[in-house]
C-alpha cells in the first residue's frame, strides 16, 4: 500500500519511547522556556509516526499535541513544522531519498543520482512516492558534506561519494529490508583523500640544496 494512502489521525498520544525522549529533552530549558524544544519534539513526533505506521511524518494532530505539552499555541508549532524542509506534514514513504542538487553536489554528478532514485526507485521525480510505498524523493539544499558530494541522505543518514551503479545498488539493498552502511561508497575514511590519509610523514623526505631547490631523495 502507497504511503499515500495514510489519512490524518483522528488523535495522537506519545508513546512510552517518546515520553523518555521529551522528559530528557525538556530539563534542558528553564522554567517558562519549554517553547524552545518544539523543533526537537517535532523530530520526537515525526520518529514515532514512523515507528508506528512505516512513515515519518508530523500530523496536525501530533502539532496539536506538541503545543499543548509546551504550553504554546497550535499555530506557533505549524510555523515550525511548515518552515523547516526536514520535517514532513504529509506521509512519505518507508524510505525518504533526499538528493542534494546544489552546485558542489550537482558538479560532481548529482544529475545521475537522480536518474538511478527514478530508475531503481520506479519514481517518476520529486514528490513522488513510488507505488509500493517504499520511496519518496525530494530535493534537498546543500546538506553541508560537498567535500564528499554528491550526496544522498536517506532518513538521517547521508551516502557519500555516490554516482549511479552505487545508488541503484543502495536503493535495490533498501528494497530487501537492508541497512548498508552509511558513508564514502568509494571507501573514503570521511573526507580523506581516495586512497587514504596522507601526512607529513607519508611523504618522501625533500633535501634543499644550497641553491635553494627542493630536490626530492
Amino acid at each position: 500500500m502507497s504511503a499515500l494512502n495514510h489519512e490524518e489521525p483522528a488523535s495522537f498520544a506519545f508513546d512510552a519511547e517518546s515520553e523518555a525522549q521529551i522528559e530528557k529533552i525538556l530539563k534542558r530549558y528553564p522554567e517558562g522556556k519549554q517553547a524552545s524544544g518544539v523543533i526537537p519534539l517535532l523530530y520526537v513526533a515525526q520518529k514515532q509516526m514512523g515507528r508506528a505506521t512505516g512513515s515519518a511524518w508530523v500530523p496536525r494532530v501530533a502539532m496539536d499535541a506538541i503545543a499543548e505539552r509546551l504550553g504554546m499555541a497550535p499555530i506557533r508549532v505549524y510555523e515550525v513544522a511548515t518552515f523547516y524542509f526536514m520535517f514532513n506534514t504529509k506521509p512519505i514513504g518507508r524510505y525518504h531519498l533526499q538528493v542534494c542538487g546544489t552546485t558542489p553536489c550537482w558538479l560532481r554528478g548529482s544529475d545521475e543520482v537522480l536518474r538511478a532514485c527514478k530508475d531503481a526507485g520506479h519514481l517518476k521525480g520529486y514528490g513522488d512516492t513510488s507505488e509500493d510505498g517504499l520511496f519518496t524523493m525530494t530535493e534537498v539544499e546543500c546538506l553541508g558534506g560537498c567535500v564528499n558530494a554528491p550526496i544522498l541522505q536517506v532518513d538521517d543518514d547521508y551516502y557519500e561519494d555516490m554516482d549511479y551503479e552505487s545508488t541503484v545498488k543502495l536503493i535495490e539493498a533498501l528494497k530487501r529490508g537492508e541497512r548498508p552502511e552509511p558513508g564514502s561508497a568509494r571507501g573514503r575514511l570521511c573526507s580523506a583523500p581516495e586512497g587514504g590519509p596522507e601526512t607529513l610523514l607519508d611523504i618522501p623526505l625533500m633535501d634543499a640544496p644550497a641553491d635553494g631547490r627542493a630536490v626530492k631523495e
